[in-house]
């Protein structure tokens, strides 16, 4: 029995049945104390899991396909450790496993999802020993905070280095991640969507990786789907797109998403096109993990997103989807999302600039918000520290709107006066504030 451990997954629970007395979320706090008690707590834990651990990274969609992966595995009737708040730097990764651990410090778990931050890769996995590593993509993000893409490249190749064992399972319609997988030599399994979906993909578009990573010429696409993800090859070297393991085609986005996969179709009501890689991460690590996924539609129906990824909220009849935009690629696909549904709806635009969103916030000028003068947007605010910066962006594309310094009066506002039908599209340090914000109106309306 060891004692240190045992003080430190009680000091982890009790801190987090304070934080939630105190109004606060807790979900970093617990794994903290419970590191400075017994520095190994995460390393012992994470090895009583007893099938397998794996682990989400990724620019965009880390949260929702961790979390639908977790309902993938609990459908199987196993047992998982997630960290589903989306902490996903040490702290947060220490703290799901000791909160979710037995009062005796045993974990009882099947499976291990765990998301981790890009950069925070190289300080879990001296921890972790996980089976299998998921990226979704790599887009620029927050570069103030992680440098240029070649940074979180790097971090990622030493943390797959760090893990010999480790299998990866990769977006291959992204070039960049597929060439960081080609060049580890590990056990890959990849997934993406084989044929173009989207005729009018912008020329304007941020794109990453337009050159070949192993001869530095500039890369050939047949065709993009959004960013640099598509169908890619080099004219002067063998690099090029790699065949599927598991291939989405016959892409339908109307009316929610429908696409075939091994001969099968699949049908959601989730919207927007970048959705198909999640779901596409999920099925493929099901299927690693030995499943046949034969009700992978109820779990696709049953899963309720949370934590502002597409969460809902209804209001005094006001639908409200609270969606994170936190770059460029992000809200791109965010207001593609947005379009794909045609009735009348208000926008609410929330950008900070906290230390955890990134100061700079000259990436909103990569945004295509000229799409924002469609028909049927019948009002656009903006909120949050950096609204006036938001205000004379959409001023320059000539589209109109209101500012609002007070996110739960624009909110407000617009239940009161709008169309019933409000997206909320915010960056990360407005995400945990709005959702407050809406969980207290939805209370007080019941």
């Amino acid at each position: 029995m060891n004692i240190r451990r045992i003080i430190a997954v009680w000091s982890g629970k009790i801190t987090k049945v304070i934080c939630k007395i105190t109004g606060k979320k807790g979900e970093t706090l617990p794994g903290q104390i419970a590191l400075k008690i017994y520095p190994n707590i995460l390393k012992d834990l994470s090895k009583q899991v007893r099938e397998e651990i794996f682990v989400v990274c990724g620019t965009n969609g880390k949260t929702t396909t961790n979390n639908l992966l977790a309902d993938t595995f609990i459908a199987q009737n196993k047992k998982v450790i997630c960290n589903r708040s989306g902490s996903n730097m040490l702290n947060g990764v220490v703290s799901a496993f000791v909160t979710q651990a037995s009062w005796s410090g045993s974990v009882k778990s099947d499976y291990a999802c765990i998301e981790i931050d890009e950069a925070s890769t190289v300080k879990v996995f001296p921890h972790i020993e996980p089976d299998y590593m998921i990226i979704t993509n790599l887009f620029r993000d927050q570069l103030d905070r992680y440098g240029e893409i070649d940074t979180t490249m790097k971090l990622l190749q030493q943390a797959i280095e760090m893990r010999p064992d480790v299998k990866l399972i990769i977006n291959g319609d992204d070039s960049l991640i597929t060439s960081l997988a080609m060049k580890s030599k590990r056990k890959t399994i990849y997934f993406g969507v084989s044929e173009p979906v989207n005729t009018e993909v912008s020329s304007a578009e941020i794109r990453e990786g337009n050159f070949c990573p192993f001869c530095g010429n500039k890369l050939t696409y047949d065709f993009y789907h959004y960013s640099q993800l598509g169908n890619y090859h080099c004219d002067h070297c063998d690099f090029k797109r790699p065949m599927m393991t598991y291939d989405g085609n016959k892409v339908q986005l109307k009316n929610g998403i429908s696409f075939d996969v091994e001969g099968r179709t699949i049908k959601t009501n989730y919207r927007g096109f970048y959705n198909i890689y999640n779901i596409l991460a999920v099925y493929s690590a099901g299927k690693a993990a030995g499943f046949e996924l034969e009700y992978f539609d109820k779990i696709l129906k049953d899963y309720h997103p949370q934590n502002g990824r597409n969460e809902e909220f209804m209001i005094h009849g006001c639908r409200i989807i609270l969606n994170l935009a936190k770059n460029p690629a992000g809200f791109n696909q965010n207001i593609k999302a947005v379009l794909e549904d045609d009735k009348p709806k208000d926008i609410i635009l929330v950008i900070n600039d906290h230390a955890q969103d990134g100061r700079d916030i000259s990436w909103l000028w990569d945004v295509d918000f000229d799409s924002f003068s469609d028909e049927s947007i019948k009002s656009i605010t903006v909120s949050g520290i950096r609204r006036l910066d938001m205000l004379i962006r959409l001023k320059y594309v000539d589209i109109k709107a209101y500012q609002e310094k007070e996110v739960e009066t624009a909110i407000r506002n617009v239940i009161d006066s709008g169309v019933n039908n409000l997206y909320l599209l915010v960056n990360y340090t407005a995400l945990f504030d709005t959702q407050n914000i809406l969980n207290k109106i939805e209370k007080e309306s019941k």
